[in-house]
């Protein structure tokens, strides 16, 4: 069987009239599995000659319209014709660019106007800048070309790719004001009279590392990330990530994920973080009722290492019981009670003051858990204001761990830029690549493009069964 594949370009002028191009022609004998239907090869060889003639089609109509002059109606004189370059999902195009000269009627800046240009300022369709972005935020540059060649007729580039991912953080940047709206806007006694708020959330942050790089120097160390998500009672959680040595208005991308939330100043939302200075600077004065909790996990992961060091050398007859001591210390702590907590860690530390190290089997072992005690104990002073009961909270199904953050961390960061990955990053391009790979996990990538190109959303709708 012989199939030509034919478009009908249909021209709504005063004389309306039908064009009919072929783009191809395929031929099937036997019936195989790997003869049904179309070939991956023979799709993209149809969709770059449908793509080729469609858009030759619309430049002609295009062009042959813009030589009229738009103040006197005349027609303009053309000058010459140059070549426009256009990258499109379906192959690389060469448009004929024809400059006009201006006409006389009125006074102009220019001699001449080349208008396909001007319509067309960008040298490549959003559509492919979308793909683009999503699959370079969800996997390496190089594994983004081989899928984008592997399934559409175009080549592509990896410094391309990164140059697009660039300049798409830099406009979500742009999205995102300067300067956050007061937090606690309006009159506090109006607050009540404030419209409904949003269901609760429920905020955890956290931080992660990544590989650094500066210059030449592919063995810079590495440098954290912040990394947030936010859960609501009923709907989609949101997410969002920046490098905090490099953002210098970090607050802003907790306010603006909140917005998309339905942020009001009467909501009610729970942060959750480990209580480091950047989480906790990070999270104050968004809304006047919101809840600040220390995570349960951080801190029992700091007493786990303290009673594992303590296994590590023989303590005196009299502190045999100093596991014992701090299990009483996770008791007082899962209960809220930061007072009695703080007091046996004094006493704890008291304890172990009177000993010399040289009286245990290992002093280095013995000096840094004593060291490990004392930072313990200004961490629960520094947060004790941020510890709850965690055991009431348990028992009525509220949230008191950011276990759901730390899959976040796994998910934003090392997935594409540490697990198993080889690549070093600047601060900026960690940065860049984390708030498109946050927009593309919120599923808000295609939105902002719609925003920023808002043609796009008009195409590819079927109408009747016709595309419009």
């Amino acid at each position: 069987m012989k199939f030509r594949i034919q478009i009908v370009i249909e021209h709504d002028d005063e004389e309306p009239t039908q064009i009919v191009e072929e783009v191809g022609c395929l031929y099937r004998e036997e019936l195989l599995p790997a003869t049904l239907g179309l070939s991956l090869a023979e799709g993209k060889e149809l969709l770059a000659g449908i793509q080729k003639e469609l858009v030759q089609h619309q430049v002609d109509a295009f062009t042959k319209e813009s030589r009229k002059c738009p103040c006197c109606n005349k027609l303009r004189g053309r000058k010459d014709t140059k070549q426009l370059v256009m990258r499109t999902i379906f192959g690389k195009l060469n448009l004929p660019n024809p400059r006009f000269y201006t006409c006389s009627c009125q006074s102009q800046l220019t001699k001449s106007i080349a208008p396909l240009a001007h319509q067309l300022p960008e040298r490549t369709t959003p559509e492919l800048k979308y793909l683009q972005n999503k699959w370079a935020s969800l996997a390496s540059y190089g594994i983004t070309v081989n899928l984008l060649e592997e399934v559409l007729p175009l080549t592509a580039n990896t410094m391309t790719i990164r140059r697009s991912m660039q300049e798409t953080a830099e406009c979500l940047e742009r999205d995102m004001p300067d300067d956050p709206e007061p937090y606690f806007y309006g009159i506090p006694m109006l607050w009540d009279q404030m419209p409904e708020p949003a269901l609760p959330l429920t905020v955890g942050i956290d931080g992660g590392y990544i590989h650094a790089r500066d210059g030449d120097n592919r063995k810079a160390g590495w440098f954290e990330a912040i990394v947030g998500k936010s859960v609501p009672d009923e709907g989609d959680a949101k997410r969002f990530a920046f490098v905090h040595q490099y953002e210098d208005r970090p607050q802003r991308h907790l306010i603006e994920t909140l917005k998309t939330q339905g942020l009001s100043m009467r909501q009610s939302i729970t942060f959750l973080s480990d209580g480091g200075d950047t989480v906790r600077n990070l999270q104050y004065q968004i809304v006047p009722n919101a809840e600040h909790i220390l995570d349960w996990f951080h801190i029992t992961m700091r007493i786990t290492a303290l009673k594992q060091m303590s296994k590590t050398f023989t303590l005196l007859e009299g502190l045999k019981d100093i596991e014992a001591k701090f299990d009483k210390i996770k008791w007082y702590l899962w209960h809220g009670n930061t007072f009695h907590a703080l007091q046996k860690i004094r006493w704890l530390d008291d304890d172990l003051f009177c000993i010399e190290p040289e009286q245990t089997a290992n002093p280095e072992r013995y000096t840094r858990f004593t060291k490990s005690l004392s930072e313990f104990q200004t961490y629960i002073e520094n947060n004790r204001s941020f510890i709850p009961n965690y055991g009431e909270r348990y028992r009525y199904g509220e949230c008191i761990s950011t276990a759901f953050v730390e899959s976040t961390v796994n998910e934003i960061i090392s997935r594409r830029m540490v697990k198993k990955q080889q690549m070093r990053w600047t601060q900026k391009g960690a940065h860049s690549l984390l708030q498109v790979r946050t927009q593309t996990l919120n599923h808000d990538l295609r939105g902002k493009f719609c925003q920023w190109y808002p043609g796009m959303a008009n195409t590819g709708a079927l109408i009747d069964g016709q595309i419009g």
